[in-house]
């Protein structure tokens, strides 16, 4: 006897039940307006504008308030946000973007082609990864407040990927542009007036952020929240605690600690999604200081690489949710990614013979120097991986002291003091190589200050050219090509020993709705996502 007929025969109406039945599955994907969304991340941001920083908690909330020209599909195919359509010449150097009607920034005041001229020259003076994105971009003609057009001095085949909100924010002229102003200290970085479905409320430093419904929105009857709430915490046992009793309703890029993916999927409360991650793959490293007299040794660097088994780490500090690479270009990145093994594979003989014959024999103690590892509390698997760093270095005698920090502090000592011998980081490739890898090995994205860039003083002329060839390149297995040689050299080099590729996962409350459904997911807008009732 079915479940339907038992169900029957206690008295129940077919007919009523199954009009509840599809009641009850029309609610459950219906959006329904109102209600709060909380949002937790693992750091607080230091800017509510990723006009100048790439760092993962301003990325996170900026989207949410200002945003982007196009938006992405999970196979990165562009789709309309503050433009509504776009051309391309054939020769790939003029890309005419045709913007929505009708949208207002937050104080009133229109959205026009001006903004997005604006916006992009400055991000090219101070964005760590548009210096490179946009180098090729010579001019932006706005010959009416709708249309904004792109030339270029060279053809950039991967630029239409490079419009998310989170990446490009179309800034308010108005409020940017004034005399004698620095952008890097303009209010509107801590209380931003966008064109985006929230408007900003409240930051209350050290504790959560709030957005309200911005009720003029261009894309009605979006957003369907009242309130999106943000808060922070850097304890991956406090985002748990939040998610299990309902205090944090969505978190992503893995948010909790890995060994507890299994028991919370196996109680079956909460919901896993990897799906709205692939505009941002990324790879976890260790970066050389080669301003720093030991590591001017490639052979120390040879040594350190051949230490690391990344096999080992990947189970033991990932759980096995991670990819091991010695590429900079992340296994996601299919096209372009060089599955070539390591040169120095793990072989703690050779990295001992390698220490020895660069002058640095063991002492009494079996030590044959010291140095200090820094990395940042942002993700709990960074202390994991700086663990098993300092366990294997330890192994060919050299001592390791752990210094872990805030992401900003973090980030003030590598980018702008230069005070470190190496460094943990995790960088996102991004949607093509250009864009998230070049920066971090061209020699021209050097700068004291500026983050997430050249951290290690990397200075090849051949990487250069090559990298500097693969932005102007249309015929793609030219690009392939110069890609696949540039990862060569530089595994070769070792400025740096690249070490996995996670797997990130959005863990969410099941009322919780349409949350992930471009590819920069829970970095998007956050427009469309809407929660059901609590019980």
């Amino acid at each position: 006897m079915s479940w339907f007929t038992r169900l029957s025969r206690w008295g129940g109406n077919a007919l009523l039940l199954s009009g509840w039945l599809a009641a009850s599955a029309h609610a459950a994907t219906t959006p329904q307006r109102g209600g709060t969304l909380t949002l937790i991340l693992s750091s607080e941001p230091s800017t509510l504008v990723s006009l100048a920083t790439v760092a993962q908690p301003a990325i996170a909330v900026s989207g949410k308030v200002t945003e982007g020209l196009l938006t992405y599909d999970y196979d990165l195919n562009p789709q309309p946000q503050l433009a509504t359509s776009w051309d391309i010449s054939p020769d790939g150097k003029t890309y005419t973007f045709h913007l929505r009607q009708g949208v207002k920034w937050h104080d009133g005041q229109p959205f026009t082609s001006a903004d997005v001229a604006y916006s992009i020259q400055l991000l090219k003076q101070i964005h760590p990864r548009a210096r490179s994105t946009f180098a090729n971009v010579s001019d932006i003609k706005t010959p009416d407040a709708l249309t904004a057009v792109f030339e270029l001095s060279h053809p950039a085949p991967y630029l239409l990927r490079a419009f998310a909100a989170g990446e490009t924010p179309i800034l308010p002229k108005h409020i940017y542009d004034v005399p004698g102003g620095d952008p890097l200290k303009n209010a509107n970085n801590n209380g931003p007036i966008g064109t985006g479905p929230y408007i900003f409320s409240e930051w209350v430093r050290g504790s959560h952020i709030v957005y309200k419904r911005n009720p003029n929105y261009w894309d009605n009857p979006k957003p369907y929240l009242d309130q999106l709430i943000v808060k922070f915490s850097p304890d991956a046992v406090v985002r748990t605690l939040a998610l299990e009793t309902g205090d944090a309703d969505i978190a992503y890029r893995t948010p909790v600690a890995l060994s507890e993916i299994a028991r919370l999927k196996k109680e079956g409360k909460l919901g896993f999604e990897t799906k709205g991650n692939n505009y941002s793959y990324s790879v976890a490293s260790l970066q050389f200081n080669l301003d720093d007299k030991i590591f001017k040794d490639l052979r120390v660097r040879q040594a350190f690489s051949h230490a690391i088994d990344r096999d080992a780490l990947v189970r033991i500090a990932y759980f096995g949710l991670a990819t091991p690479t010695a590429s900079p270009v992340a296994p996601g990145l299919k096209t372009f990614h060089d599955p070539s093994p390591t040169p120095y594979p793990f072989d703690l003989a050779a990295a001992n013979r390698l220490l020895d014959e660069a002058g640095y024999p063991r002492g009494a103690d079996g030590t044959r120097f010291s140095i200090t590892l820094d990395y940042n509390t942002y993700d709990d698997a960074f202390r994991r991986i700086a663990d098993f760093t300092r366990a294997a270095l330890a192994k060919i005698g050299v001592a390791v002291t752990l210094r872990s920090s805030d992401i900003s502090s973090h980030t003030k000592r590598v980018y702008t003091d230069r005070d470190f011998a190496l460094a943990l980081n995790m960088f996102a490739n991004l949607y093509d190589p250009t864009a998230g890898v070049q920066r971090l090995y061209w020699s021209k994205n050097y700068r004291v200050g500026l983050p997430f860039s050249n951290t290690s003083h990397y200075v090849n002329p051949e990487v250069d050219r090559l990298l500097e060839a693969a932005q102007t390149e249309n015929d793609n297995a030219k690009r392939i090509a110069q890609f696949r040689q540039f990862q060569h050299i530089v595994m070769h080099d070792a400025p740096d020993i690249n070490l996995l590729s996670p797997q990130f996962i959005t863990i969410y409350n099941p009322r919780v709705h349409d949350h992930s459904p471009t590819a920069d997911g829970v970095e998007g807008n956050l427009a469309g996502v809407w929660v059901e009732p609590k019980p």
